[in-house]
This record gives C-alpha cells, structure tokens and sequence, in this order.
C-alpha cells in the first residue's frame, strides 16, 4: 500500500538547521524538501508545490516576509515563518502578510510538530465542501465555482462569507462575525470588518449575487 506523505518545503540558508528540520520532519512522517535556488525562490517553491511550508524570514535574495506577500498572489498553501527574531512587529507582519503560524528559534520540535499538525487538521475540516446555491464553495482554496467560473475571496472575506453560509437565513451580528475571525487568528477591528463586508458584496455582484448578503439595521447581516 502506497502511504501519500505530505510534504513539506524548508526554506532556510542556515544548513545546519536545514539538516536538522530535514531529519525531524522525515522522521515524523512528512516528506521533506529542501529549497536551494534561493534566487528564483517564488517560481521553485510554486512548481514544487509543497503541503506546506516552512519559511525562514532571513533569506537571501528576497526577504521571507516579501516571499510570503509574493507567494499569497498566487498561492494559498499554509505557511510557518520561522525566525530567529523574538519580535512582535515580525509576527504581525508575517500575520498580516498570510502565514498560517509564526515560530521562533531556537525552536521546540515538539512544538514545531504540534503546530504542523494543527494546522493539516484544520485543512482536512476546510476541505469539506458547500454549496451556495448553485455555487461550491472551497473554503481552504478561497474559491466560489459556479461551473467553469470561479470566484477568488480573500481569507478574510471567505471566512465571512463561510460564517454567513453556515448561518444561512439568520442574522449574524458584527460581534458574531468579529468573534469568528478572531477565532481563525484574523486579528482585525471594526472598520476593517466594514472594508471586507464592502467587498465581500461587491465580488459577489460581479459574480452574479448581488442581493446575496442582506442588512439588517441595528441586527446584523444575513445571507439569503
């Protein structure tokens, strides 16, 4: 019986530590690579196309935070940065960028396992598909499909619109959908909320719904 192990990329120019997550990640079941064309980062981690990654934020040629910014254009796979600075403005950036987690080093390899882990159990929960109507709905690709058409939302907006889905016919109050966010680690505040619900609604006109997120005054929103 073939085993299909997930693989994950390590983008670190230390080689000690590359040997070392190399070995830890093999040896947890994972199929590990290694990136070595630093230069040409985003273009071999797309084509490698790991389960996920694990990117280091001092990396030649390209900071890791600008690779994430980059790679988050084109691609939604889960991403760990892994630094060695202890600060809080890298771990906003990184969040605020797309990764998924943020780790410190020296790190704990039970921890870095841990978190691995959480983070492909919660994509195998995203990988159960909705329907919206006569769309499907892929909350871990960001996508709306309605036949050959697709609709690409933000993690933000998509986490809005799932809440809403999963609340269909019900009003759902700011504090609800701020809640929710929260919970996914979307750390954002109430104007912010307004911005995404903006074009939330906006996407999803251009796409054919435009009455498909109601207000309701005092209440909240409710998905139709």
């Amino acid at each position: 019986m073939v085993i299909d192990l997930k693989r994950i990329m390590i983008v670190e120019d230390d080689l000690v530590i590359c040997e070392e997550l190399y070995h830890l990640l093999s040896n947890s079941g994972y199929e590990a690579i290694i990136l070595e064309d630093f230069q040409h980062s985003k273009e071999e981690i797309l084509k490698e196309n790991p389960d996920l990654l694990l990117l280091d934020i001092n990396i030649p040629y390209m900071n890791g935070e600008v690779l994430l910014k980059e790679l988050r254009k084109d691609s939604n796979m889960p991403v760990i940065m892994v630094t060695s600075k202890d600060s809080e403005v890298d771990e906003v950036l990184s969040m605020s960028y797309g990764a998924d987690d943020y780790i410190t080093k020296p790190y704990n390899p039970t921890i870095l396992l841990l978190r691995i882990a959480a983070i492909f159990k919660r994509m195998e929960h995203e990988q159960k598909q909705s329907k919206y109507r006569d769309v499907t709905v892929y909350p871990s690709k960001g996508i709306l499909q309605k036949g050959k058409q697709e609709l690409q939302l933000t993690k933000n907006e998509m986490i809005i619109f799932q809440f809403l889905l999963n609340h269909q016919g019900q009003i759902v109050s700011r504090d609800d959908l701020m809640t929710d966010l929260w919970n996914n680690e979307e750390y954002i505040n109430d104007n912010a909320l307004t911005v995404n619900m903006s074009r939330l609604r906006t996407k999803l006109t251009e796409f054919g719904y435009r009455d498909a997120i109601e207000t309701r005054k005092g209440y909240g929103y409710i998905l139709l």
